[in-house]
């Protein structure tokens, strides 16, 4: 198995940080010892029932590693991308959520959680984080990414270069979403 690193030293709006102040990301695939602190991060980002279980944390690790992706700051885990793979992609199919129909050959990567920890939200992680989640579903010839998103993440997925889609038929956690598409 081709291990990825991918590293991103993050500098201060302000300007140049000296070497000692700078954090550093680093980004690999989750590991089953990942599954506690992943669910923090989950339900301490999305709203109500938007988060995912333990159990489907857990199974998403287990089932398809190469596409969990953790972005690690100071050592710690402080973001992750996961999704799986489907030959037809159904945006509302609730059981895709618990990997059921996943198939790692497939050519369609459908995202099922972006986050980043509330304490580094606003400070520019998400973008490398879906850019080294992007190089990696590439490298593996991967043809799509499909996600769902709220009304106020449109912009930034298609600054990364999503295309918009369509409102979702989905009603997950209760909330609007809106599809979302990238050609590899």
């Amino acid at each position: 198995m081709r291990l990825f690193y991918y590293r991103v030293i993050r500098t201060a709006l302000t300007g140049f940080q000296p070497a000692s102040q700078m954090t550093t990301s680093h980004f690999r695939l989750a590991r089953p010892g990942d599954v506690d602190r992943c669910y923090q991060i989950e339900t301490a980002a999305y709203e109500g029932d938007e988060a995912a279980t333990r159990e489907k944390i857990a199974t998403r690790i287990a089932q398809y590693p190469q596409g969990f992706l953790v972005m690690e700051l100071d050592g710690t885990i402080a973001g992750f991308i996961n999704g799986g793979c489907a030959h037809e992609v159904v945006m509302s199919d609730e059981a895709f959520k618990e990997l059921v129909g996943h198939d790692p050959a497939a050519p369609n990567v459908v995202i099922m959680s972006v986050v980043i920890d509330p304490a580094h939200q606003g400070k520019g992680y998400a973008s490398p984080m879906m850019r080294a989640f992007v190089e990696r579903m590439s490298g593996m010839d991967k043809q799509a990414i499909h996600l769902m998103c709220k009304e106020r993440h449109v912009g930034l997925y298609e600054r990364l270069g999503y295309r918009y889609v369509r409102p979702s038929t989905s009603d997950h956690g209760g909330m609007s979403w809106h599809e979302m598409m990238m050609t590899l």
